[in-house]
């Protein structure tokens, strides 16, 4: 998608992000509807306060947990996940190409070896599954602006919910007719080309309530080749029976956006704006290895339509909650020449069945769940050529099927609530080779003329099918107590397991900044080669022991949790010193480590501070190459801190300072880092009256040249192209309106 052909519905302005985010909030008053927490319910009428709220189930829930209620949110009217999530401890976002593309959003170091990301999360939309059967995700379709509440389970606090996965789960929780009556509408427009609009319109009836949301934001970007676009609508219907409330919910999210790519560390200092070119030969030797993205012309499009259902009935003490989604995804991702296009269409089921037991306190006295999942994908693989499809080397259908049995319960014990838990995970992945020739094609261009073709070759078609299955026990004990009033603690061990999905499974290999998979030696087109790589891997596993402690004091209110965690069989998805995509494999013993630290409290009147830190330090263990090194990819600190200044009631000041103060290793064997940074932002926010409202922001207020995030490789070199650079100075207008 080029700048040129963007269709622009807003002017060119000067404007730009932050602003006020979302606050982190654990005294919502409400039941939020849609929750994913344990024991929830689908409330209908808004004024029912009920004893189990899901701001008491987060507050008493033994594990590191956060809410956002954003039923009130100010700021962009599109706003990403990077500025949604920074304020929650213990959530990494790293822009990738500051639109609405594909940041690498990492909880304890899930997923964190992929470019882009595609798993280690599971994403729900009102506690149903975003994600495919296998697992795997499209970050991008998340529309947090959206949402009403956003519920974040860290590690295996998202047992409960069917995550078997390393980091966790987040859930974003829709508005409903009652909770959003009558029309809202937002718009906004910055630098880059940024424009954006987002509405709804609820109806509240005395037995059922409807609502109805839409949301566009387009982006030319900070850099020459960065255009982005999302369009998603959506709308849901809740109903009251008798006992029952059923909730019907259809959304669809159209998403597309160019592939910016790295740049080395020399550009990134001197011309942050541009792509990189490739490789440039001197003396018979590449320097600046990395892909030729104005050739390539990488780009992503995504289409996912998702709809569903879930009825809860509540008969006394006892709760039942069913729910049945279906989704279809359409996923078009042009890589660079190594790689190629990656088509994929497929259709996912899903399946949700719980009960809760009440007891006298906030958690359910028993629990248990079962989530199945379910789908099918045709998968095409055709050559890069150009930015154009070239000849067809790949052809895939693609089965998974994923089960998780969960029972758990909350017993109390004096001053104390015990809760063990035990959960049983299966899954299989499938592949059925649909490749019909005897050999697959190669392409390439010359390293010494990029734009120069290559005679094309080919190679013996092997075969990728493979029928691979896993499954494991996810046992978990938590003890909790409260020290004081208005403060909870726990301890808990819980195990973790998490299967590769179908990206781990299946993957191109052989290319290079100038040629496609199976072809190592551009100038030949002879040599045989693997084209594809289908490693045999096991299920990554882990154990993990978490500390945590919340409460309020006063003004203070504190979230803290620290864990330590033992890994085997760790997913790891390397790429060569060109970027260049090899095969996943599971490393022996890796160990991931973390404080996760939330503050807020008033300093004055006028004043309030919040403070985000998340210290993280993931490591290979005396592993045979890479000894202790620091897993790469991870910040070692990353911290938030935002100050609201009101001098008066319509009137408010945000600043934030968003900090990564230590280096960051961009390879597995600790030779190339990223540089520390620190951004400023700034936001101004008027109420015009109490339905309308402005909101004014800039960011990186002093225009601070830095990488937002990094390619991870194995083994990097230092003129590499692996640094992606994080937007300059924007500015961003918007209002919020409501009738």
């Amino acid at each position: 998608m080029d700048a040129d052909d963007k269709t622009r519905a807003f002017p060119r302005m000067i404007p730009a992000l932050t602003g006020l985010a979302a606050g982190l909030s654990l005294q919502a008053g409400a039941a939020l509807a849609q929750s994913a927490s344990p024991g929830a319910v689908i409330v209908l009428d808004q004024i029912e306060i009920r004893a189990d709220t899901t701001a008491r189930r987060f507050e008493a829930t033994p594990g590191a947990v956060a809410l956002i209620d954003r039923s009130d949110a100010s700021g962009e009217a599109a706003p990403t996940l990077a500025d949604t999530l920074s304020e929650v401890p213990g959530v990494v976002v790293q822009e990738f190409f500051g639109g609405n593309d594909q940041p690498r959003i990492q909880i304890r170091g899930s997923g964190l070896q992929q470019n882009p990301a595609e798993r280690g999360l599971l994403i729900l939309q009102d506690g149903m599954p975003v994600n495919r059967a296998d697992g795997s995700y499209v970050v991008g379709l998340a529309a947090p602006g959206q949402a009403e509440s956003i519920e974040v389970f860290r590690g295996a606090s998202a047992n409960r919910i069917g995550a078997n996965v390393l980091g966790g789960a987040i859930n974003f929780a829709s508005p409903s007719g009652a909770s959003a009556p009558g029309m809202r509408l937002s718009f906004g427009g910055g630098s880059f080309g940024r424009g954006e609009v987002a509405g709804s319109y609820g109806i509240d009836g005395e037995r059922a309530d409807v609502l109805l949301r839409f949301e566009h934001a387009q982006k030319d970007g900070y850099r020459d080749y960065n255009g982005s676009r999302r369009t998603g609508i959506g709308g849901n219907v809740t109903l009251q029976t008798g006992e029952a409330v059923t909730r019907l919910f259809l959304s669809h999210t159209d998403l597309e956006f160019d592939v910016a790519g790295p740049l080395t560390w020399d550009a990134i200092r001197n011309d942050p704006e541009s792509n990189h070119a490739g490789p440039v030969i001197v003396g018979g030797v590449p320097e600046g290895p990395g892909p030729n993205v104005l050739r390539d012309r990488p780009r992503r499009e995504t289409r996912q339509t998702l709809a569903g259902a879930r009825t809860t009935l509540e008969r006394g003490e006892n709760i039942y909650d069913f729910g049945l989604s279906l989704s279809r995804t359409d996923d078009s991702f042009a890589f660079p020449i190594s790689a190629g296009f990656r088509d994929t269409e497929g259709t996912d089921a899903t399946l949700t069945a719980r009960y809760s037991r009440l007891g006298e306190g906030a958690l359910p006295l028993f629990e248990t769940g079962l989530t199945w999942s379910f789908g099918k994908a045709d998968r095409d693989y055709f050559h890069n050529l150009g930015g154009a499809r070239g000849p067809a080397f790949g052809r895939n259908r693609l089965t998974a099927d994923t089960v998780s049995v969960f029972a758990g319960a909350n017993l109390p014990l004096g001053g104390f609530t015990l809760s063990p838990s035990i959960a049983f995970n299966h899954a299989s992945r499938e592949s059925d080779d649909r490749w019909g020739g005897a050999t697959r094609p190669t392409v390439a261009y010359s390293p010494m003329n990029p734009g120069m073709r290559l005679p094309d070759g080919a190679v013996p078609a092997v075969s990728t099918s493979y029928d691979r299955s896993y499954s494991g026990f996810t046992p978990a004990l938590a003890l909790s107590w409260t020290p004081a009033e208005g403060q909870f603690a726990w301890i808990s061990l819980a195990r973790g397991f998490e299967p590769p999905t179908h990206d781990d499974l299946l993957g191109t290999v052989g290319g290079t900044p100038n040629s496609g998979p199976g072809r190592p030696n551009p100038a030949d087109p002879a040599a045989p080669a693997a084209m594809f790589a289908t490693p045999d891997l096991e299920a990554q596993t882990s154990t993990t022991l978490e500390l945590g402690w919340r409460g309020t004091w006063q003004n203070l209110s504190w979230d803290a949790t620290v864990y330590h965690a033992r890994l085997k069989n760790e997913l790891l998805s390397l790429r060569d010193v060109t970027g260049a995509t090899l095969a996943s494999v599971n490393a022996g013993r890796t160990r991931h480590s973390g404080v996760e630290l939330g503050l807020s409290g008033d300093l004055a009147e006028t004043l309030a501070a919040r403070l985000a830190w998340t210290w993280q330090d993931f490591r290979f263990d005396d592993d045979p190459l890479r000894g202790d090194n620091r897993i790469a990819g991870a910040p070692r600190n990353v911290i938030s801190l935002v100050l609201d200044w009101r001098p008066v009631e319509r009137l408010t000041v945000t600043g934030k300072l968003h900090w990564v103060p230590g280096k960051t290793p961009v390879d597995n064997m600790n030779t190339v880092f990223n540089d520390p940074y620190a951004l400023v932002d700034l936001g101004v926010e008027y109420a015009l009256t109490p339905n309308a409202l402005v909101h004014l922001q800039v960011t990186n207020l002093t225009d601070e040249r830095y990488a937002a995030s990094t390619l991870v490789v194995d083994q990097a070199s230092a003129g590499q192209a692996a640094f992606i650079p994080g937007e300059g100075r924007a500015f961003y207008l918007g209002t919020r309106l409501r009738f």
